[in-house]
C-alpha cells in the first residue's frame, strides 16, 4: 500500500469558479485521489480556498462586505459546490487559517535565520485618491506586449505575462479609477531565490514524470537568471510579517498559499484522533506527492515553492510529480473569472448532473495543449458517451434480468469460448487503464474507458440472451450472468471520473461498498458469480440533453 499526497491549486476565495478551473487542477486530483483509493493506496488529498491578497479585498468591496465576513461566505459557497461535483477532499481548508498564519511566519523565521530574506526599497503605486499604495493587482492598465486595456499589474489574462504595476501603459487605481498614480518607495522583504538556483536545479533534475511543458517552464524560469522575489505587500488582510517596522505588512499571498497545503494538513490531523500530519509532510520519504496545477501556477510551484522548502533546511515533503494543465477555452475565447465569461460551476450544477460535466471535462482534459469547450460539442459526446454506451449497456441487461429471470442473476450454465476470451480481453484492458490513470493520463483513461464499455457492449450483441433463450435456457443464463457482472465491472472501472453514475449502477446489482475495489486477478471467476443476487430496476442512467436543452445551454452560456 503506498502513501499518495495529493494537492490541487488552491482557488481563489473571489466567487464562484468556471469549468475551465474545475479541469485544470482541482477535477483531474479528485480523478486520480478516487482511482488510487480503488487500488488499496493510503490516500491524502487536500485543498484550501486561497484567501488573501487582492482578489479578496477586492471582491469584499465589489460585495460591500467585511472582507473576513466575504471569505467566510464564499469558503462555503466553493465548499458545497465542490460537494456536489463529488470532489472528495479529506480536508478542505482556508490559507487565513490559524495554522496558516504560524506556519507562514516560521517559514520565514527559517528563511531569514538562513540569510535568504533581505531588505529592499522598492518603488510601488501609490494613489493620492486613494491615500494608500496599491498592490498589483489594484492597479490596472494597458498590457505593454499585448495591447489588452484591462491587465493587472501582477498579469496580463489576455497573453498571460507577468506584470509588475509600472509597466502597464496609462494605470489607473482599480478601486477608484485615479489616474493621478505616483511611484514612492516602500520598504518590502525579498527572498533571495538567486541564492538557490543550484539547489532548486538539482532538485528538478531528481523529478521524474512531470509533463514536458511544465520542466520546461521550470527551466526557463532558472535559467533566466531567476530574480529575488519580494515577498511582501502593503495591505491589511493577510499574514502579518514578524518584524521591526514593519507593521501594514502582509506576506504575499504567492507566499503564504502554497504553505497552505501543510496548514490544511495540519488541521485535518487535528480533527481526529490518531493523526499526524508530520506523516506526510515532514522526514516522509514513502510518501509519493502529486501536484495538480493550471499552466499559471506552474512557476510559482517548480520555483518559488521549492524555494522556501528547500530554503528552510528543514526535512519537508516536495513534489515528486506536478502534473500540469494547459487552458480550457470556451467557443474559441477564454474563461474569465473577472470578467464572468464562460459556464461557472454553481450555474453547470443548476442544468445538468455533475457527472455529465466530470465526464466531458476529463475525456477532453488539456493535458498537451489548450482544449475548446463548445455547448454543440458536448451534447454530442454527452449523448453518445454515457446515454448510448454506457446507459444503454446497463439498462439493456437489467431489463432482460428483470423480464426472464424476476429480477436476479440467473443460475445456470457454465462460461464458453466467447466468455473466455471476453476475460482475456477485459484483462489486458483493464491492466492498460491501470497504467494509464497510474500515469496522470486522463484523455487516454477515459478512452480506454469508454473501449471497455464498447467490448462489453460488443459481448452482449454477439452473445444475444434474448435470443438465446429461445432454444438455449442455460446458454441465455451464461450470458445474463456474465453481462450484470460485466456491467458491474464497467462501473466499478468508471467510478473515479463518474462516481455517482457508477454507485446508482453497483447498488441497483447489490455492490454498496463506498469504494468499489480495483478489480484484480483473473476476471473470468468475477464475471461468473453471484447466481441468485436480487438485481433493482435501474431507469434510464442519463437522460439525453435534447436539442431543446442545448439550444437552452448555448443561450444561457453563449459566448
Amino acid at each position: 500500500m503506498a502513501k499518495i499526497l495529493i494537492t490541487s491549486a488552491l482557488p481563489y476565495v473571489n466567487g464562484v469558479k468556471h469549468l475551465g478551473n474545475l479541469i485544470g487542477s482541482l477535477l483531474p486530483a479528485d480523478v486520480h485521489a478516487r482511482f488510487r483509493r480503488q487500488a488499496g493506496d493510503d490516500v491524502l488529498f487536500i485543498c484550501a480556498t486561497d484567501e488573501h491578497g487582492t482578489p479578496a479585498e477586492l471582491g469584499a468591496i465589489e460585495a460591500g462586505q467585511d472582507v473576513r465576513a466575504y471569505c467566510d461566505a464564499q469558503h462555503a459557497v466553493q465548499a458545497d459546490i465542490y460537494r456536489r461535483f463529488g470532489l472528495s477532499f479529506d480536508h478542505f481548508g482556508r490559507t487565513s487559517s490559524p495554522h496558516n498564519h504560524a506556519l507562514t511566519q516560521h517559514f520565514y523565521r527559517r528563511l531569514d535565520a538562513a540569510g535568504l530574506i533581505e531588505e529592499h526599497t522598492s518603488r510601488q503605486v501609490f494613489s493620492p485618491a486613494d491615500r494608500r499604495f496599491l498592490p498589483d493587482r489594484y492597479v490596472l492598465g494597458t498590457c505593454p506586449h499585448c495591447g489588452d486595456a484591462s491587465a493587472r499589474g501582477d498579469q496580463c489574462d489576455q497573453c498571460g505575462t507577468l506584470l509588475d504595476p509600472p509597466d502597464l501603459i496609462d494605470p489607473r487605481s482599480a478601486l477608484s479609477g485615479d489616474r493621478a498614480l505616483e511611484i514612492r518607495d516602500s520598504r518590502h522583504l525579498f527572498l533571495r531565490q538567486s541564492q538557490l538556483v543550484e539547489k532548486i536545479g538539482a532538485w528538478i533534475n531528481r523529478r521524474t514524470g512531470w509533463p514536458p511543458f511544465v520542466v520546461s517552464t521550470a527551466r526557463s524560469w532558472l535559467n533566466a537568471e531567476l530574480r529575488d522575489r519580494c515577498i511582501t505587500r502593503d495591505l491589511a488582510w493577510g499574514i502579518t510579517v514578524p518584524r521591526d517596522n514593519f507593521e501594514g505588512k502582509v506576506f504575499y499571498v504567492w507566499f503564504d498559499a502554497p504553505i497552505g497545503y501543510i496548514a490544511a494538513t495540519q488541521e485535518w490531523a487535528a480533527a481526529a484522533p490518531g493523526r499526524d500530519w508530520r506523516d506526510w509532510w515532514w522526514q516522509a520519504d514513502e510518501v509519493s506527492y502529486i501536484q495538480f496545477l493550471g499552466k499559471d501556477n506552474i512557476p510559482f510551484h517548480t520555483v518559488s515553492f521549492p524555494a522556501t522548502l528547500l530554503g528552510s533546511g528543514e526535512p519537508w515533503t516536495t513534489a515528486d510529480v506536478i502534473k500540469g494543465f494547459h487552458w480550457l477555452t470556451y467557443e474559441g475565447g477564454k474563461f474569465s473569472t473577472s470578467r464572468k465569461r464562460g459556464i461557472f460551476t454553481d450555474a453547470a450544477l443548476e442544468e445538468l448532473p455533475a457527472d455529465l460535466w466530470r465526464w466531458w471535462l476529463i475525456a477532453n482534459a488539456p493535458e498537451s495543449a489548450d482544449t475548446d469547450f463548445s455547448v454543440a460539442r458536448f451534447a454530442a459526446d454527452v449523448n453518445k458517451d454515457l446515454a448510448d454506451i454506457f446507459g444503454n449497456l446497463a439498462n439493456r441487461i437489467i431489463s432482460f434480468a428483470h423480464l426472464v429471470y424476476d429480477g436476479c442473476i440467473p443460475d445456470g450454465g457454465v462460461p464458453g469460448d466467447a466468455e473466455r476470451q471476453l476475460a482475456h480481453d477485459l484483462e489486458q484492458r483493464v491492466a492498460t487503464l491501470h497504467r494509464h490513470h497510474t500515469a496522470l493520463e486522463f484523455r487516454t483513461a477515459a478512452a480506454t474507458t469508454r473501449a471497455i464499455w464498447d467490448d462489453a457492449n460488443a459481448y452482449l450483441q454477439h452473445t444475444a440472451p434474448w435470443t438465446a433463450i429461445k432454444s438455449d435456457p442455460d446458454r441465455a443464463a451464461v450470458v445474463t450472468r456474465t453481462g450484470l457482472n460485466l456491467v458491474a465491472l464497467c462501473a466499478a472501472l468508471a467510478w473515479s471520473i463518474v462516481p455517482n453514475l457508477a454507485a446508482r449502477v453497483l447498488s441497483a446489482l447489490g455492490r454498496d461498498d463506498v469504494i468499489p475495489r480495483w478489480p484484480n486477478g483473473p476476471l473470468l471467476p468475477q464475471l461468473n458469480t453471484g447466481a441468485g443476487t436480487p438485481v433493482a430496476r435501474l431507469g434510464p442512467l442519463v437522460e439525453k440533453i435534447t436539442p431543446e436543452k442545448a439550444d437552452h445551454l448555448t443561450r444561457r452560456f453563449g459566448a
